[in-house]
C-alpha cells in the first residue's frame, strides 16, 4: 500500500502560486473525473482552500500510481501552467508522513492561523466530493475518516480551539482594530456571502458594527445574510457605488478575477474625499488588485498580510502544541500499524487455504484407511490435524504481524510469498 501527498501550502509558496493552482468546486469535480481517468488504479482526493492546494492518493501496490512529477504535471497541465513555474513549489509526503501531514492539517496543527476550526470543515468537504465523482476507495476512506477522528481528539483534550483563532477573528481584532478606534459609527461593506463573510460579521457585530450592506452576485443569498445580520442589500452593479460610502470592506468572492481593479477604483476615488478606506480582502484569488493598496488612504490587506498577526497566534499557543502533537503521533502510528496489519490479512487467509486443501486430502486418505473410526474418532483426528496446523503455521504468521506494526519491508512479503508459493 502506498500514500502520497502533493502539494503546496502557505509555508513554501506564494500567494501568487497559490492562486493560480486554486480549484473552485466545479473545477475540482472536473480535476478528479480527469485524474480517475489518467490513473484509473489510483484513489485521490483534492483538497484546495485559501492556503493550500493538496492531492492526496492512494494505491495498492507499492511500484504503482503517479509519481510526484506525474501529479505535479497534473495540476500544472489542468490550470494551463509550465510545470517549471510550480515544480520548486510543489512538496511531496509519502507514506506515515503523508498521514501525519494530513492528521495535522485537520486538526489545524498546519494552518496559517492555528487552531483556526474552517479546515477541518473544508477537509470533510473535499473528502465527500472525492466519493461524490467515485475517485475514493478503502484507502482514502480509512485515511480521512481517521483524520476527522484526530482532529476531534485534539479539539476535546486541548485548548487550542478555544480562543477565537480563525481568520476573521484575527483581521478584526488584529488589523481593523488598528485602523479604527470603534466600529458602530463605521459602514461596513461585505462583497460575498460565504461562509467566510458569515463569520467576518459576527466578530464585526460583536466589535459593534451596526451599519452593513452586503452585494452579491446571488441576490437572494445576499439577502439571506443580510437577514441574520440586520444589514441591507445592495445589487452586484452598484458596488462601486457602495464603495463611495464603505469605511470597511471584506471581500471573500469566489470570483477567478479581481472584482475591484485599480481602474474601477480610480473612478470613484475622487467621490471619497480621501476618507479612510480598510479593505481586507479574504478571497483566493485576490478580489482586489493590489495596486489599489497603493492609493491614498487606502489600507489593503490580503491572506498573507495576517501571517505576522498569525505568527504571534501560533507562538501563545505553544504551551498546547506539545499535547496536540502527541496525539498526532499517536494516531498516525495507530494508524499505520492498522493500515500495515490490514495489508497481511489477505496473505495470511490466502496461506491458511492454501494449507487447508492438502489438510483435507490427507483426512480423506487416513479415513479410508480407517472406515471403522466413529464419528468421535473422527472429530478427535480432525482437531489433531487442525492443532499441528495451527503450530506450524503460527511462527511465520506470528513474525508477519510482528513486522507489520513497523511496516513491512516489500522484500519480506515477497520472500514470504515465494516461500510458501502464494500468487498475487
Amino acid at each position: 500500500m502506498k500514500v502520497r501527498m502533493v502539494g503546496c501550502s502557505h509555508h513554501n509558496a506564494s500567494l501568487e502560486l497559490r492562486e493560480r493552482l486554486a480549484f473552485n468546486p466545479l473545477q475540482t469535480k472536473a480535476a478528479l473525473q480527469r485524474f480517475r481517468l489518467t490513473f484509473p488504479q489510483t484513489e485521490a482526493v483534492l483538497l484546495s482552500t485559501c492556503n493550500r492546494v493538496e492531492v492526496y492518493t492512494a494505491v495498492d501496490a507499492p511500484d504503482e500510481g503517479p509519481s510526484h512529477e506525474q501529479v505535479a504535471e497534473f495540476l500544472a497541465g489542468f490550470h494551463g501552467v509550465s510545470l517549471y513555474e510550480v515544480f520548486d513549489d510543489l512538496f511531496e509526503r509519502t507514506g506515515d508522513d503523508a498521514v501525519r501531514h494530513l492528521f495535522s492539517v485537520a486538526a489545524s496543527l498546519d494552518s496559517m492561523v492555528l487552531g483556526e476550526p474552517h479546515i477541518l470543515a473544508q477537509v470533510k468537504q473535499a473528502y465527500q466530493l472525492a466519493m461524490q465523482e467515485n475517485s475514493t476507495g478503502p484507502l482514502t476512506h480509512a485515511i480521512f475518516q481517521a483524520a476527522v477522528k484526530v482532529a476531534r481528539r485534539v479539539t476535546n483534550e486541548t485548548s487550542l480551539h478555544q480562543k477565537r483563532v480563525s481568520i476573521p477573528s484575527v483581521a478584526v481584532a488584529e488589523f481593523a482594530a488598528q485602523v479604527f478606534e470603534q466600529f458602530d459609527d463605521k459602514r461596513v461593506l461585505v462583497i460575498g456571502a460565504g461562509e467566510m463573510a458569515d463569520e467576518t460579521l459576527r466578530y464585526l457585530r460583536e466589535a459593534g458594527a451596526r451599519q452593513v450592506t452586503i452585494v452579491n452576485r446571488s441576490y437572494e443569498r445576499a439577502r439571506e445574510l443580510a437577514q441574520q445580520w440586520e444589514g441591507r442589500v445592495a445589487p452586484w452593479d452598484d458596488l462601486l457605488s457602495e464603495l463611495v460610502r464603505a469605511d470597511l470592506v471584506v471581500s471573500t468572492t469566489g470570483a477567478a478575477q479581481p472584482v475591484v481593479t485599480l481602474a474601477n477604483y480610480q473612478q470613484i476615488e475622487a467621490q471619497r474625499f480621501q476618507r479612510p478606506l480598510f479593505v481586507l480582502d479574504l478571497a483566493i484569488p485576490r478580489d482586489f488588485e493590489p495596486a489599489i493598496g497603493q492609493c491614498l488612504q487606502v489600507y489593503l490587506y490580503s491572506l498573507d498580510d495576517l501571517k505576522a498577526a498569525c505568527d504571534r497566534n501560533r507562538r501563545e499557543r505553544d504551551a498546547e502544541m506539545p499535547r496536540a502533537l502527541a496525539i498526532i503521533e499517536d494516531e498516525t502510528a495507530r494508524f499505520m500499524a492498522d493500515l500495515h496489519h490490514r495489508s497481511t490479512g489477505p496473505i495470511i487467509q490466502q496461506l491458511k487455504r492454501g494449507w487447508q486443501t492438502p489438510k483435507e486430502e490427507e483426512l480423506r486418505r487416513l479415513f479410508n484407511k480407517l472406515p471403522q473410526l466413529d464419528e468421535r474418532g473422527r472429530a478427535e483426528v480432525e482437531q489433531a490435524f487442525d492443532r499441528l496446523l495451527n503450530k506450524l503455521l503460527h511462527p511465520p504468521l506470528e513474525t508477519l504481524r510482528d513486522e507489520s506494526r513497523h511496516g513491512i519491508p516489500h522484500a519480506l512479503l515477497d520472500a514470504f510469498k515465494r516461500l510458501f508459493q502464494l500468487m498475487d
